[in-house]
């Protein structure tokens, strides 16, 4: 303020040069009142800061709104004017390769039977041709092996055992040895005439073939062809029960006479050392007959005597389930297990 007062009593000064000549000299308050008017009019002139401007804030960026896409107009669909059908040129038809004819398979004849003289006595009688074949279930399976048997060293070969001698009846004559009933001169010969060697036999096992009728035939015929077995009929004997062959009568199957190992039982080892005989009938429902047990004991006695004895005692006989290594009801519930193995003990 105290560098303004100068100034002011300067526009003071100049002020009262300029106006008019008052009458009359002013108060003391007049003046004090003019100099406050003219200190009001007086502005102050700011001096230049020597502070630096400060620098301008950049305006914020604004992201730029998204234009909006164009709603796209639906234009009303023109409808297809039909075109006239125009039916294509059929194209030359390609050469196709003539199929070649299926050969018809060959249908052999069946050779008429020629008429055959009556068989002699003590002939196993001829088997019908219109005889079904076995179930199924009871057929013996060949190929699986499951029991294991270490050999140690090759067996030696012991020769061939001889058939049992016939024995000497009343003056010397022939025909003094047991008495057969169904084991008939013929059968007996059969056996006889195979080659048998000495200790190649060690089990006698008994079947039943789970059917009511059958016979050596048939059963070969269903092994062969259903069951593709290569050596025919599993078994080595049938006994049969009177509806497809004769109550009691033995028949040979060609193992025997070939004497090569049966199909009877589900081991190959066993197969190999043990002779199945089979008796025709179902055993779970009916009982053998007398005539197939009395031929059964007949045979089992006499196959004991052909074959020798086995390390100083006869061949063991067993029942199929006695012997198989899977479970089997072979021969059948009703069978006279008990009897087999009180007739023929080891």
């Amino acid at each position: 303020m105290r560098k303004l007062l100068p100034v002011g009593l300067l526009v003071l000064t100049a002020a009262l040069a300029a106006s008019p000549p008052l009458r009359a000299e002013l108060t003391d308050a007049q003046k004090r009142q003019l100099f406050l008017q003219s200190r009001e009019d007086i502005r102050p002139v700011p001096r230049a800061s020597v502070t630096p401007r400060p620098k301008p804030t950049p305006a914020p960026r604004t992201t730029p709104r998204p234009k909006p896409k164009p709603t796209p107009v639906e234009e009303p669909e023109e409808t297809p004017t039909p075109r006239p059908k125009v039916r294509p040129t059929p194209a030359p038809e390609e050469e196709k390769p003539t199929p070649r004819p299926k050969p018809t398979p060959r249908v052999t004849p069946t050779p008429e039977p020629a008429e055959t003289p009556p068989p002699p006595r003590n002939t196993p009688r001829p088997v019908p041709a219109s005889t079904p074949p076995p179930r199924p279930a009871a057929t013996p399976v060949e190929h699986t092996a499951p029991i294991v048997v270490e050999k140690s060293g090759k067996a030696d070969d012991e020769g061939f055992a001889p058939p049992p001698p016939k024995k000497r009846g009343l003056f010397g004559l022939f025909g003094g040895g047991p008495k057969y009933a169904y084991l008939t001169p013929g059968v007996r010969s059969a056996i006889d005439g195979a080659r048998v060697k000495k200790g190649r036999w060690k089990y006698i096992v008994v079947h039943n073939s789970g059917t009511r009728q059958g016979n050596a035939k048939a059963f070969d015929s269903y092994h062969r062809n259903v069951r593709k077995m290569q050596n025919g009929m599993a078994y080595h004997f049938v006994i049969g029960n009177g509806r497809s062959s004769g109550d009691g009568e033995i028949e040979i199957g060609s193992r025997w006479t070939r004497q090569i190992n049966g199909g009877h039982v589900a081991s190959d080892y066993l197969n190999n050392i043990a002779l199945g005989i089979c008796l025709v009938g179902d055993f779970n429902r009916d009982l053998p007959t007398k005539a197939q047990t009395a031929a059964l004991g007949e045979l089992i006695s006499y196959l004991r005597k052909r074959c020798g004895r086995v390390q100083g005692r006869d061949i063991i006989v067993r029942a199929h389930r006695q012997i198989n290594p899977k479970p089997t009801d072979c021969p059948g519930t009703r069978f006279p297990v008990k009897w087999l193995n009180r007739e023929f003990h080891d």
